[in-house]
């Protein structure tokens, strides 16, 4: 029987064996947004791109790792004058994410992933992620998914140019609708797709969006290999005397 990967579908007494016996040792936290995707993406693009991949990542490093989704709203201000987005304050949101990171750690966890698929998470928890490494001490990493890829890979597979960091992952353009027509379909509206300014989304395929995640998933569960390697190690900042 395949053991089960997210943190959800455990019950307390598997999660307590797995973790006494040393079996679960990375937790990946998946951070995004639902949010306007102009008109021809469903809102939970990025929430549900992002547990895609963090899904088969845990799968691949398997029995090791375990998703705990706890955040699915980001912070999105930038969005809101398209009604029906969801976001959070930074604040909050910070809030949030340091108290997930804190269960997880107080469950025992050593190595935690915060896996992001929200360009508007970077920027806060680029700022407070010192803090958040001297309250934990351990090694806690944040990562964007896009972040895996090159620009080699854009040149290499969209056809709507290779303007980076831009085009990866752009807003409801070429890559993102792609990974939506692989990995979720029926969350592009077809008959909208072309009735945009930007010309990009047309030119998405699905087998564009299935290489696209191949690689992003093979590189991110290498990035965890080395996490659980000890290769890979967050840099915790000292106290000042």
């Amino acid at each position: 029987m395949d053991q089960p990967y997210l943190l959800g579908e455990l019950t307390r007494r598997e999660f307590r064996q797995r973790m006494d016996a040393g079996e679960l040792r990375l937790c990946i936290l998946p951070i995004a947004a639902v949010e306007q995707h102009l008109e021809h993406l469903a809102m939970e693009h990025d929430w549900r791109s992002v547990n895609l991949i963090a899904e088969r990542v845990a799968q691949s490093l398997t029995p090791h790792a375990v998703v705990a989704q706890g955040l699915m709203a980001g912070i999105s201000e930038h969005h809101m004058r398209h009604p029906g987005t969801l976001s959070l304050s930074p604040g909050v949101f910070l809030a949030t994410l340091e108290d997930l990171i804190r269960s997880m750690v107080r469950a025992g966890f050593s190595h935690v992933l915060v896996l992001n698929g929200h360009g508007g998470n970077v920027t806060p928890c680029r700022a407070i992620w010192d803090q958040f490494l001297r309250t934990f001490q351990v090694n806690l990493q944040f990562l964007s998914y896009w972040d895996v890829l090159q620009e080699a890979d854009a040149r290499e597979l969209l056809k709507s140019g290779t303007r980076l960091p831009e085009d990866l992952p752009g807003h409801a353009q070429e890559f993102e609708t792609s990974v939506a027509l692989a990995a979720f379909p029926q969350n592009v509206r077809r008959d909208s797709v072309a009735d945009q300014p930007d010309p990009a989304p047309a030119l998405a395929s699905a087998e564009t969006g299935e290489e696209f995640l191949r690689r992003i998933v093979e590189r991110v569960s290498n990035y965890a290999r080395e996490m659980l390697s000890g290769a890979r190690t967050a840099k915790i900042p000292p106290f000042h005397p």
